[in-house]
């Protein structure tokens, strides 16, 4: 992992203009508000083998927690969010993109309002699909989370 790799896209992202439409964005996808990016991917460990995956979604919350050591002192100190909540709220309402697909791929998640720049920022391991890749993942949104 390239931790100085990872929060300059990061800080790129809460300057970047948004994009008009739903597609890819140079480094990452985005939409209207929103943009996701894949700092990390497994590259085709899907299903098979449930050890090897296990290792690698913990070798990848501890990536997301070493960026979380960088982020707190800038933005501030966090519990993790739990996206459960998010997810279950998303049979009775209408959550909004991108809260409502982090809480489809990921469990839990630092959250930030990034000072001085009007948008949030999420970092989490998307590995809650066992047929797909596991992910690390930043969201950077205008989208107050609900």
């Amino acid at each position: 992992m390239n931790i100085a790799r990872h929060i300059a896209l990061i800080d790129e992202l809460c300057f970047r203009p948004f994009p008009a439409e739903h597609g890819p964005s140079t480094g990452c996808a985005g939409g209207p508000g929103h943009f996701a990016a894949v700092l990390e991917s497994s590259h085709g460990l899907r299903g098979g083998d449930q050890g090897e995956r296990a290792v690698t979604v913990g070798q990848y919350e501890k990536y997301r927690d070493a960026l979380y050591e960088r982020l707190a002192p800038r933005w501030g100190e966090t519990d993790p969010w739990n996206l459960q909540t998010v997810l279950l709220r998303t049979n009775e309402e209408e959550i909004p993109e991108p809260w409502a697909g982090l809480s489809a791929r990921a469990g839990v998640a630092y959250l930030w309002e990034a000072e001085g720049t009007g948008r949030w920022v999420a970092v989490a391991v998307a590995d809650r699909d066992e047929t797909d890749e596991v992910r690390l993942l930043a969201v950077v949104t205008e989208q107050a989370p609900p």
